[in-house]
């Protein structure tokens, strides 16, 4: 690996974590050697991670902690993790949408925060499934002095999930009815070999639905869901269009992604793959 000594902490973090999962574990000497950088680097790093609960730091190094295939966190304890990231995705994403667009959000605090950044846009129709999105909307809606040309919007109904999104065959057959021009999806895993996965199984079909009836389908995740497995796929990674993602994602990964997706936008960069 070349220029190591150069790379941002958070991305130099999310290769360790890439190296992590994918032996079953590191040395802080491997580390050092392979990034270029000082044992005490490395070492911060692994507390870093390890507060983060993505590692567990052993005697000269790490290995991954493994979480249940079916957890599923809140949304409050995800809507915590990486923010700088999440905003600066949202912003990226918000340029892809048009006045007048009918557009789907699925459940998850990085489309919640893409809600937010697209308030200003004129005459949308937006079908969500998430209860905290809708809130965005309907919240801006009822401020004193909105504007007109707001969004109209569409909760589909169904039943709560522990992230604030409405799964099961009420959700299934409200989207099903539908045809959007962009879905904006959240992911809790993205992998090549699983595709994209939740620990929700209703949620999973729920999500089949939304891709089924988009005519563009974009990924909206930051770098720590790669690499992440959920109980359930949903989609593979063929089927999605365009993947919006943070710099902290390695270059490594990049080339990878790039095999499979038509499009890859790294948020804050300008550079797209095909």
């Amino acid at each position: 690996m070349s220029d190591n000594q150069n790379l941002l902490a958070e991305q130099r973090r999310a290769l360790i974590l890439d190296e992590v999962r994918r032996r079953g574990g590191v040395r802080v000497n491997e580390l050092t050697r392979k990034l270029s950088v000082s044992d005490m680097t490395v070492r911060r790093d692994l507390d870093a991670l390890a507060r983060q609960g993505v590692v567990e730091k052993v005697h000269g190094g790490a290995v991954p902690v493994v979480e249940a295939s079916s957890h599923e966190p809140g949304f409050e304890v995800k809507s915590s993790l990486e923010l700088g990231a999440k905003e600066a995705i949202a912003r990226a994403a918000a340029r892809l949408v048009t006045p007048g667009s009918a557009i789907a959000l699925s459940g998850g605090t990085t489309t919640y925060a893409l809600a937010h950044r697209l308030l200003d846009v004129p005459d949308l129709t937006v079908v969500t499934n998430s209860v905290r999105v809708a809130d965005v909307f309907h919240t801006a809606s009822r401020r004193p002095g909105a504007r007109e040309g707001a969004a109209t919007v569409v909760l589909t109904g169904g039943v709560r999930t522990p992230s604030d999104s409405l799964v099961g065959p009420v959700a299934d057959r409200a989207i099903g009815s539908l045809h959007f021009d962009l879905l904006f999806l959240g992911v809790h895993g993205i992998s090549v070999e699983a595709g994209l996965s939740t620990p929700n199984l209703a949620e999973a079909e729920t999500n089949r639905q939304f891709v089924r009836s988009a005519r563009r389908v974009i990924v909206i995740a930051d770098h720590t869901k790669w690499g992440t497995v959920g109980l359930s796929s949903f989609a593979a990674l063929e089927d999605v269009d365009t993947l919006v993602t943070d710099a902290g994602i390695p270059e490594v990964l990049r080339a990878e992604i790039a095999e499979h997706l038509s499009e890859l936008i790294v948020a804050g960069e300008t550079t797209t793959s095909d």
